[in-house]
């Protein structure tokens, strides 16, 4: 049975906008410099007091300055007088039969926004590693027609701030801090010292279209004197902004992962519209120069698997013949549906067939297990503007290999 625990607070208990004070949660080393410069801390204590700051926010996890021992009561005062330590709120937290969870999240409003926006983020449990999924935008501007993400208009960009915090909050929710208590998960929490072992930029947003926040952010959570997760645990998702994915490369260096979902330009640009900009030659060029990418780097690419679409056996074999010569895996996705869409997926004999092909060329290609479909939590259901699933329109789970594989 699917647990939904409703967080919205009420209207009259919000805090007005008057009262708003910025996060450090999520902050850089160099904006925490700027934050203790506000709080009057004399610039050869700074960065010292940095150091302790980002221990005690990305070490210990700590959710209050009285928490922060090591730092003076005064200068704890300044700074709580200036900012919080606060995490995106949440207004639902749902919790499906496998144990999958998915936060609705609403953020601070920014000066010009009416209403305050809201992201999802989705952690995934598996035996020995668990995945979370997050946002980088509100909304989206690229349309994929199979996506539900796509339906919503594209409000702004997420911060890097707003970006680490969906990693904070997914932390707190789970006891994933040393010396945390473990929540009450019936045993589908995985059995690890971090909960967290992987994240994937597969959430809501094109992440490339956010770079230099994407970036900061990434930077923030793989930093070894932190949450010290390692680059190749991090995959960054991209519909294909072909200009920037080898500048990734460079700059970030995580794991890449390709949405095709296609092999013809004609399907693409109905599939996934940013291929009418750069169509699929394009694409694959950049996959084959992108910084670092060989056999132990491999990039994966994601295929949707859509009933009577994209998922004959020709279109397996021209799969193949695209991506040769690119170290690659390939992710098979079930198509996931959601409220007013028009594919089906594919039957299982039709996404076994595609796999047994692609798996005989020599390509790894995992299927990914349908996870939190209960709660609108699977791979393209996701969509702040929630919406329901009737329950007739739920499939149960497929019989499929595997779950989300990238950043392995």
């Amino acid at each position: 049975m699917t647990l939904v625990l409703d967080h919205t607070p009420p209207r009259e208990t919000q805090a007005p906008d008057a009262a708003f004070r910025p996060t450090l949660a999520g902050m850089s080393r160099a904006r925490l410099a700027e934050a203790m410069a506000a709080a009057g801390v004399p610039e050869k204590q700074r960065r010292m007091r940095v150091g302790q700051l980002w221990r005690w926010l990305y070490i210990t996890g700590v959710t209050s300055f009285e928490q922060m021992t090591d730092i003076s009561k005064e200068t704890r005062q300044a700074l709580e007088a200036l900012f919080t330590l606060d995490r995106p709120g949440i207004v639902a937290e749902q919790v499906s039969v496998d144990g999958t969870r998915k936060w609705l999240m609403r953020l601070p409003k920014l000066g010009h926004e009416a209403r305050a926006p809201e992201v999802e983020a989705v952690y995934i449990p598996e035996s020995g590693r668990g995945t979370l999924c997050i946002s980088s935008q509100v909304g989206c501007t690229l349309t994929c027609s199979f996506c539900h993400t796509g339906t919503q208009r594209l409000v702004r960009n997420l911060t890097a701030s707003e970006i680490v915090g969906q990693v904070l909050l997914a932390r707190d929710r789970i006891g994933d801090w040393p010396g945390a208590a473990r929540p009450d998960d019936k045993g589908l929490l995985p059995e690890t010292d971090r909960k967290i072992t992987n994240v994937v930029l597969m959430g809501m947003g094109e992440p490339l279209y956010n770079f230099d926040n994407v970036r900061e952010a990434m930077d923030i959570v793989s930093d070894g004197e932190g949450i010290s997760l390692s680059k190749r645990r991090i995959t960054l998702s991209t519909s294909g902004v072909v200009p920037e994915i080898h500048r990734w490369g460079e700059l970030s260096g995580t794991m890449l992962a390709i949405s095709l979902h296609a092999v013809r330009d004609e399907l693409r640009d109905e599939l996934v519209p940013i291929n009418k900009k750069y169509p699929i030659k394009q694409l694959l060029d950049a996959c084959r120069t992108y910084p670092g990418v060989s056999n132990a780097k491999r990039i994966t690419f994601e295929y949707v698997m859509l009933k009577g679409v994209n998922d004959s056996p020709a279109d397996a074999k021209a799969l193949v013949r695209l991506l040769a010569g690119i170290p690659a895996k390939i992710n098979l996705i079930p198509f996931n549906p959601w409220p007013g869409s028009t594919y089906e997926c594919s039957d299982w004999e039709t996404i076994e067939r595609f796999a047994d092909i692609v798996n005989k060329a020599g390509y790894a290609s995992p299927v990914r297990t349908p996870r939190g479909r209960d709660i609108l939590a699977a791979c393209g259901q996701l969509k702040s503007e929630s919406v329901k699933l009737r329950a007739r329109d739920r499939p149960g789970a497929d019989g499929a290999a595997s779950s989300p594989t990238a950043g392995d």
